[in-house]
């Protein structure tokens, strides 16, 4: 994706006419806010221009009956306009808020990234002859938690915090799931989302690097952890 999308949408927006939708990554979307926000603090930004306020006349003057030709006075043109920029900010700010939130939308993150600290060492969590296949034991390192469990004879570890608003979550014995207490929020066990409740969905759960040794199963984290 080229500058070029971004150029055509910031000349429309400068001549009033309509932007023609593209999908805008991330640093294209944060442009375009920045764009209507400049647009709409320009001068005069918020008037109507006048063959919308007529239309938008002629078009209530039939729902209420009244003759089109009507002179309009003051008090009711002042409330005429005040309704048109109201529907004319909610539909553009509509519009924008759908086309640069459409690509997480329609293609959501479903990767784990594994969590490597700068600096960091390894941190006992469970023993290896306690966690037996498909067994799930939580920890927490300071202000890290997690959860380990055994799968194919590997151990492997992931975040214990809601990639939404960083809640703890819970370990659901019953259906084998990590639960979010705060918006009903659910995480597999190998940290990809299974439900949610919200506006956008969050991203899957990060992994923690894991090792045995010594007898122990060992997450990699921050030392002060």
């Amino acid at each position: 994706m080229t500058g070029r999308n971004v150029r055509r949408y910031v000349a429309d927006l400068l001549r009033g006419r309509r932007p023609r939708a593209f999908r805008p990554d991330d640093d294209e979307a944060a442009d375009l806010r920045a764009a209507i926000a400049l647009r709409a603090a320009r001068p005069g930004a918020g008037t109507p221009r006048e063959e919308f306020v007529n239309d938008l006349h002629r078009r209530l003057a039939g729902e209420l009956g009244e003759p089109a030709a009507r002179p309009v006075d003051r008090t009711r043109r002042r409330i005429v306009q005040t309704t048109s920029i109201a529907a004319a900010a909610a539909a553009i700010g509509a519009a924008a808020d759908h086309m640069i939130g459409q690509a997480a939308q329609e293609a959501p993150d479903t990767t784990s990234p594994t969590l490597v600290p700068n600096s960091g060492r390894w941190h006992p969590v469970a023993a290896s002859a306690e966690l037996a296949e498909g067994a799930v034991r939580g920890f927490e390192l300071g202000s890290i938690t997690g959860f380990v469990t055994r799968v194919g004879g590997q151990a492997r570890a992931v975040s214990g915090a809601c990639t939404h608003l960083g809640c703890k979550l819970a370990f659901n014995t019953q259906a084998r799931r990590l639960d979010c207490p705060c918006h009903t929020t659910s995480f597999a066990l190998d940290g990809q989302l299974l439900r949610h409740q919200l506006p956008q969905p969050p991203r899957p759960l990060p992994h923690f690097e894991v090792r045995e040794a010594d007898g122990m199963v060992q997450v990699f984290a921050p030392p002060s952890a």
